[in-house]
């Protein structure tokens, strides 16, 4: 007897389609998501290029890195939250997060730059370079808690107590 339901795939990155073989296909061999993440990748790391030209260091602290970073942590939180309870990760719902999440905001911000300026800063002020990762990171943490409660203020009553006891 076939169940009420259809039966869900164990990895949330294998499509729920079926090819040809019955065998899943992986997210990652979609061409159209491959666009999706390329598209927003190039638009969240040319407004993060852009941000980085027009905004000096502050006291020889890259201030835009830490920025874009602290940002990027808490749309990214605030994205994940809204979407997180709104359907399964299929449809719509998977376009969004790949092309804004892993896409835009995943090409906006930028380990690579935090790295790097830290190592810079570590060469001639190693007390600045440990304050500076160290802040970042708990900025984005902070940040992206505060994107969390945000998405859940707007959440549906019965939404948001789900997300809180799950």
């Amino acid at each position: 007897m076939e169940p009420d339901h259809p039966r869900l795939p164990a990895d949330p990155d294998l499509e729920a389609a079926q090819d040809s073989a019955a065998k899943p296909r992986p997210v990652h061999l979609s061409w159209a998501n491959i666009a999706i993440v390329a598209i927003g990748g190039t638009a969240g790391t040319g407004l993060r290029y852009v941000i980085g030209l027009t905004v000096p260091p502050w006291d020889g602290v890259p201030v835009a890195t830490v920025g874009i970073n602290v940002v990027g942590a808490f749309l990214l939180g605030l994205l994940l939250e809204l979407l997180a309870d709104r359907s399964l990760d299929t449809g719509w719902s998977r376009r969004i997060r790949l092309g804004v999440g892993t896409g835009v905001l995943g090409g906006f911000t930028t380990y690579s730059a935090l790295a790097t300026d830290t190592a810079v800063l570590a060469a001639g002020h190693p007390g600045r370079a440990a304050g500076y990762a160290l802040g970042t990171v708990l900025l984005g943490a902070a940040a992206t808690i505060a994107g969390i409660w945000l998405a859940r203020l707007h959440l549906p009553p019965a939404a948001a107590e789900k997300a809180r006891s799950g």
